[in-house]
Formats: structure tokens, sequence, C-alpha cells
């Protein structure tokens, strides 16, 4: 399903457009800044790019819509509203948001009639693969039917892909902080 062309998925028409110097907690200071103004996710958030439907959503501090160049028949990007850094800024404190975000990323694919939870990718691209700095999982399904070069780009725990599992999450082992306050996913297992 076309998604083979995507490097990084409905990244490129931002790349560079991404956040600048970030605050505590991986967010821009002031909640946006000119930064956020330039960042495409920050604008489809605020919903000034009318050609970016939002799909429904159970958080209000988060949005979900379709990838631009979808890797799979299933391809959704959930990003916060408030500009956040990509996922090498993470720490301990941001767990409940990357919790919700696998949560909406679940409940969109369920509403759109896809129930087999065992055939799902969901992660993040690790930087300096990600062309727009600005968090943002992506939640491809089905895994199996993923083309060649799809299955390069969102490969499981590469170097450039991280993946996040949704069956049973255990965040005490999931995220362990390391020196350089990178996240990993190791032992990310079944509770």
């Amino acid at each position: 399903p076309g998604g083979g062309r995507a490097a990084m998925a409905g990244e490129e028409a931002a790349a560079g457009a991404g956040a600048g110097q970030l605050g505590a907690e991986g967010k821009e200071p002031g909640g946006g800044g000119a930064e956020g103004q330039q960042c495409i996710f920050c604008r489809i958030a605020r919903r000034e790019e009318p050609g970016t439907a939002l799909l429904p959503c159970q958080y209000e501090d988060l949005v979900c819509f379709r990838d631009i160049r979808p890797g799979a028949p299933h391809h959704y990007l959930v990003v916060p509203v408030e500009h956040m850094g990509n996922c090498k800024t993470l720490k301990s404190e941001h767990i409940p948001i990357v919790k919700r975000m696998m949560e909406v990323g679940k409940s969109v694919l369920q509403r759109n009639n896809f129930n087999d939870l065992n055939d799902i990718r969901m992660g993040f691209h690790w930087p300096p693969f990600c062309s727009i700095s600005h968090l943002h999982l992506h939640v491809l399904a089905p895994a199996s039917q993923l083309g060649f070069l799809s299955r390069l780009i969102y490969r499981i725990n590469s170097y450039w892909f991280i993946t996040v599992s949704v069956m049973h999450v255990n965040f005490s082992l999931g995220f362990q902080l390391q020196a350089e306050n990178v996240m990993s996913f190791q032992h990310f297992n079944c509770v």
C-alpha cells in the first residue's frame, strides 16, 4: 500500500521546521514560540492545516491523524498538542503522556475496525532519523502487511525506530533512563 515510498512517513513536508531550543520537559519555552509556529505538527494540532483531518481522540492534550504516506493499511500519528521535543528528550515524567499516546493509537485502530492487537507496530523514530522534532507516535497495522521498505523504516528496535508493545506494558521496567536522558525500551514486556 505505497508504504515503501516514505523514509519518515508524513514528515518531509516540514523537514527542518522542528523545535529549536527546548526547555525543561522537552517543551519549547512559552508553549510554542516561533519554532512552534513553523512546526507542521503544531499547526495540525491547532487545526491550521485544513488538509489534515483530525481523528476522534479521547484526550484533549493529544491529536491523531492519518500519515500522509502510509507504511501500512492503517498508519496514524499520535501527537501532543503542546510542542514537545522528539523521543530523545523524554524523561520519566513523560511516561503518562506516552501511555496515553499508546491508548489513543489502540483506540483509533479499534474504531477503524482493526482489532488484532497482536499485529500492530507502535513506535518513534530515533534522532537523527526523524525530520520533525515534535514528539509523534507511529501506529501501524497490520504489521504483517508492511512492505519491504516499510519493514526497514519501521524495523523493530533498530537504531532508527524504537517500538512500544501495546499488549501489556510494564512502565516500571520499560523506561530505563540512561545517563544522557535518552529513553530505552528494553524489557518492554508483558505483565
